[in-house]
C-alpha cells in the first residue's frame, strides 16, 4: 500500500511527480516500459517491496528501510538516475541494490552522500557529482561484471569501493578533487572481494608510517591507496596505479621510466618495500610485473638503481627460441657475476610459467616451455606473446648486501 500522498502509477509509460515525500509502504514495481520521476525523497518503509525494472529519476534522497529496494527477475534490469543540483543522500537500514545507475549532480564539493549498503550490478556512469562513501555507515559494492565508466575529477568515489568477481576492475576512486584509480587483473575465485580506496594529503598517515628498505630511495608523501582483499580470499592481482603532475611529488618523476616502482607498507616489518613496476610513460602508469606480494597500502616511489656501476647485468627481452643461434633463449647478461639470483617469467594473467634459481649456471635457461616447480602445464611449449619477467639478484659491497629486483617485458616468438 502507498500513501494517499504520494502519486505512484507505474505499471505503463509514465512520469510522476510527487506532491510530498513519496513513500511506499507496500509493493512498487517499475516495468521495463515504465518511467517513474520523484522530486521528493523516496522513503521504502518497512517491509515495503521497491522494485525497478524500468527507468527511475531520483531528484532527491533515497530512504530506505524495507524488504527489498531491487530489480525483479533473474536477469538485472533497470537504470536509476540521480540528477540534482543539491547534494542527495542514500540511506536507511536495508541494503539498496540497483543495475545500471547514472550519477548526474552539479552540487559543489559533495554531491552524494551514502550512509547504507549500495549494491550495483550493472554499469555506473559518473557524469557529475562527487559520491562520498560514510566510513562508519555507508557501502559501495559492484558485483560480478558490473563497471564504473567515464569517472573523473568531477565525478569519483571518496572512501572505500567494494568489487566482487573475477573480472579486471578500476576503482572509480579519488580523493580532494582529484580521481586517482588503481587497476586490478580479473581474480580467479568469482566470490573474492577486493576493496579500494585513495587518500590525499594525510600527513599523519605517512608519519607512522615513514619506514623503507634499503633499495627504496624516495616515498611518495603525497598520497597513498588502499587495495586490500577478505580474509577468506585465494585470488592475487597485479595492480597499476598511476601518477599525476599535482599529487605526485616531480623529484619522483625525474626518470620514471628507469626508477619509478609501486611500493607497499609491509605490515609485518613496518617499511615501505618495492613491488616492482612497469612504467607506461605515455599513460602515466606503473604496473606491478605479478601479482602484488601482499596487500594493504600502496603508494609510488623510486629506486636506488646505481648500486651496481659496472659490470650489472644487461637484459635482452626478445626470445625467438627457432635454434639460428640468436635469442635462442632469455639472455641476461652478467647475470652468473650474482649467483644467487632468481628468475621468474609470467603470463599476461599474472600466472607464472617458469622460476629458476642461480640462472645459467647449468644451462637453465628460459627457452621458451614452462619449467618450475610451482608453474603450470610444466615442460609445455608456451605461446607466442607478451610475458612479464622479474629478476632477483644479491648484490654486495665492501659492508653490506642488497637485493636488486628488476622487471620488464619479456617477447616471446615461439612459431
Amino acid at each position: 500500500m502507498v500513501k494517499k500522498r504520494t502519486l505512484l502509477v507505474v505499471s505503463g509509460l509514465c512520469s510522476i511527480a510527487t506532491m510530498a515525500q513519496t513513500v511506499n509502504k507496500g509493493g512498487l514495481y517499475v516495468s521495463p516500459e515504465g518511467i517513474m520521476s520523484t522530486h521528493y525523497a523516496l522513503e521504502n518503509t518497512d517491509e515495503a517491496d521497491f522494485k525497478n525494472n524500468g527507468t527511475l529519476y531520483v531528484y532527491n534522497d533515497i530512504i530506505n528501510n524495507g524488504a527489498f529496494f531491487d530489480y525483479k527477475g533473474k536477469l538485472a534490469q533497470g537504470t536509476t538516475i540521480f540528477k540534482s543540483d543539491k547534494q542527495q543522500t542514500v540511506s536507511g537500514n536495508s541494503i539498496s541494490k540497483f543495475n545500471n545507475v547514472v550519477l548526474n549532480n552539479t552540487a559543489d564539493n559533495i554531491a552524494f552522500n551514502v550512509i547504507n549498503d549500495v549494491v550495483v550490478q550493472g554499469k555506473v556512469d559518473f557524469q557529475d557529482g562527487i559520491v562520498n562513501v560514510d566510513e562508519k555507515d555507508g557501502s559501495f559494492t559492484f558485483l560480478k561484471d558490473a563497471t564504473a565508466v567515464n569517472a573523473s575529477d568531477n565525478s569519483y568515489i571518496q572512501g572505500t569501493v567494494d568489487k566482487e568477481g573475477n573480472n579486471e576492475f578500476v576503482f572509480p576512486i579519488g580523493d580532494k578533487k582529484y580521481y586517482r584509480n588503481a587497476t586490478i587483473t580479473a581474480p580467479k575465485e568469482e566470490k573474492d572481494i577486493f576493496v579500494g580506496r585513495y587518500n590525499l594529503d594525510d600527513k599523519n598517515f605517512f608519519t607512522s608510517h615513514k619506514h623503507k628498505s634499503g633499495i627504496v630511495e624516495l616515498v611518495n608523501e603525497r598520497e597513498y591507496w588502499l587495495v586490500d582483499r577478505n580474509s577468506n580470499a585465494k585470488s592475487d592481482v597485479i595492480l597499476t596505479l598511476g601518477w599525476h603532475a599535482d599529487t605526485t611529488p616531480a623529484e619522483l618523476l625525474k626518470t620514471p621510466e628507469k626508477n619509478l616502482r609501486i611500493l607497499r607498507w609491509d605490515a609485518k616489518d613496518q617499511l615501505w618495500v618495492d613491488e616492482g613496476g612497469i612504467v607506461d610513460v605515455d599513460n602515466k602508469t606503473v604496473t606491478t610485473p605479478t601479482s602484488v606480494r601482499g596487500y594493504g597500502f600502496f603508494t609510488l616511489g623510486t629506486v636506488n638503481t646505481d648500486l651496481i656501476l659496472d659490470g650489472d647485468v644487461v637484459i635482452y627481452n626478445l626470445v625467438t627460441p627457432n635454434g639460428d643461434g640468436e635469442n635462442d633463449f632469455f639472455l641476461i647478461d652478467n647475470i652468473n657475476r650474482f649467483p644467487n639470483n632468481k628468475v621468474e617469467i609470467y603470463n599476461r594473467w599474472g600466472v607464472k610459467v617458469y622460476e629458476t634459481s642461480n640462472y645459467d649456471s647449468n644451462n637453465n635457461v628460459f627457452r621458451g616451455y614452462s619449467d618450475g616447480r610451482v608453474t603450470v602445464n610444466s615442460g609445455e611449449k608456451l605461446p607466442t606473446g607478451t610475458y612479464y619477467y622479474v629478476i632477483s639478484y644479491e648484490y654486495r659491497n665492501a659492508s653490506e648486501a642488497h637485493t636488486i629486483r628488476k622487471s620488464g617485458y619479456l617477447h616471446l616468438d615461439n612459431n
